[in-house]
């Protein structure tokens, strides 16, 4: 218990020196978004974006946004960039034969890195870890910095058994780097798997995610994750030359939630994209 109550103070700590670290952040309390999560019954759970242009922190429940978790299958957005910066993977249509081992009908299948992605083929990604290798994953989860940068001795369960955590907070600062194209990989290996993180299209609007489900055994509570970011498209007039000009306007986010062991699996896989785009009209980013 005191361990767990210093990984939380230690996380609260990264966040308020990373705000303090640029003194034109603001950061906004959000206790009004409560109904919303009352919506779907969840009574424990967070959610944090950060609004790129304005340099603002919205929080709901900033405790838990400061609460290092099993990253679960959002960490298939790291996997993905190691897999192709270190060339295992040349590039999304990298293919990967299935083992035989009969799973879920939609893993259950010869995989690109792209159809996995899209699926959270949880094998996939396990063999892409071991082709990685121990050395060079540990290489770019320090270089990185991501979460406690924990691997353990299973360079295939990692991220799955809580060896590996990080806080709502962090995934939020990891997507404005892979947005902005500031983590330690090439250009092209950020663009790829930006692109196999896009899941809507509409006028003006894109929303890339990632979603992840942390069940492990001897847990009390399941931890559900939906980690990316929207990009809006503002339309304005050049004062000088009167044209139209698109300014893009990205928001960053994760939202995180538990809910109780065996809770119906597929109520939640649709609950957790409707709260997340519930969330996503409070703040006013889109409206659904």
């Amino acid at each position: 218990m005191m361990m767990h109550k210093i990984k939380v103070a230690v996380a609260a700590l990264g966040i308020a020196l990373g705000l303090a670290s640029c003194s034109d952040v603001r950061i906004n309390d959000h206790d009004e978004w409560k109904p919303v999560f009352d919506k779907y019954k969840v009574t424990e759970g967070c959610f944090e974006y950060y609004d790129n242009n304005k340099e603002e922190a919205n929080y709901y429940n900033k405790e838990r946004c400061s609460k290092r978790m099993s990253p679960a299958s959002t960490f298939k957005i790291f996997n993905s960039l190691v897999g192709l910066e270190t060339g295992v993977a040349l590039d999304e249509q990298m293919k990967i034969k299935w083992d035989g081992v009969a799973r879920r009908p939609e893993w259950d299948k010869d995989l690109t890195m792209a159809e996995a992605f899209k699926v959270s083929a949880v094998p996939y990604y396990q063999e892409l870890a071991r082709r990685i290798g121990a050395k060079e994953m540990q290489h770019y989860l320090d270089t990185v910095q991501y979460g406690n940068m924990q691997i353990g001795n299973q360079i295939d369960q990692f991220w799955l058994n809580d060896t590996l955590e990080i806080t709502p907070d962090e995934q939020v600062g990891f997507m404005k780097r892979l947005y902005h194209d500031e983590l330690p990989f090439s250009p092209r290996s950020q663009r790829i798997v930006k692109g196999m993180m896009l899941q809507e299209t509409a006028n003006d609007y894109q929303l890339y995610y990632k979603t992840g489900w942390s069940s492990i055994d001897g847990a009390k509570e399941d931890i559900l994750w939906v980690v990316g970011y929207a990009e809006t498209v503002h339309r304005l007039k050049n004062p000088k030359t009167g044209e139209m000009q698109a300014i893009p306007h990205p928001y960053f986010f994760a939202l995180n939630f538990s809910v109780p062991k065996n809770s119906d699996s597929k109520t939640l896989v649709e609950t957790r994209v409707k709260l997340l785009h519930d969330l996503l009209n409070e703040a006013g980013i889109h409206k659904y």
